[in-house]
């Protein structure tokens, strides 16, 4: 395989497995809201609209690997770039698509915490920020590694 189809093997896979790890986070969040839902409903309680903002917290991930799969994009014509961008690609992508899967797992909790409580809503925001911190300092820490190549 020569460079150039390593670096795109290497954004792809970094694509594809922030997206994934997005898919399962804001999946686990959403089927966490919809019960959340269901029970204020059966309780004739006001469904939190709320909820949408921790079902919708991962989805940045997916974010996160297209930038640093436009950024790899733009080593193809560097000699050498190709083994070290499909790495990069593969280990950014795991760290970043880790972060949305535990970040929806929270974000699922939260649901159903302010559903039941009416209170924390920004305690549960800073827990998912903390969370999303670890996709942010995998994409930046990429970007220097990508940008010291060649």
């Amino acid at each position: 395989m020569n460079d150039a189809a390593m670096i795109v093997a290497g954004a792809i896979a970094c694509l594809g497995l922030s997206a994934t790890g997005s898919a399962f986070g804001t999946g686990f969040a959403a089927n966490a809201a919809v019960g959340a839902w269901k029970k204020c409903y059966a309780a004739g309680k006001p469904a939190p609209f709320l909820l949408l903002s921790f079902v919708g917290a991962p989805i940045t991930q997916t974010l996160y690997g297209m930038i640093l799969m436009f950024t790899m994009f733009g080593k193809t014509a560097v000699p050498g770039a190709g083994l070290p961008c499909l790495v990069l690609g593969i280990f950014a992508g795991l760290a970043i698509g880790a972060s949305a899967l535990f970040q929806g797992r929270a974000g699922a909790s939260a649901c159903d915490s302010q559903a039941e409580t009416g209170q924390g809503f920004t305690n549960y925001l800073a827990a998912l920020g903390i969370v999303e911190t670890v996709a942010i300092f995998a994409m930046v820490f990429t970007l220097i590694a990508i940008g010291k190549i060649g």
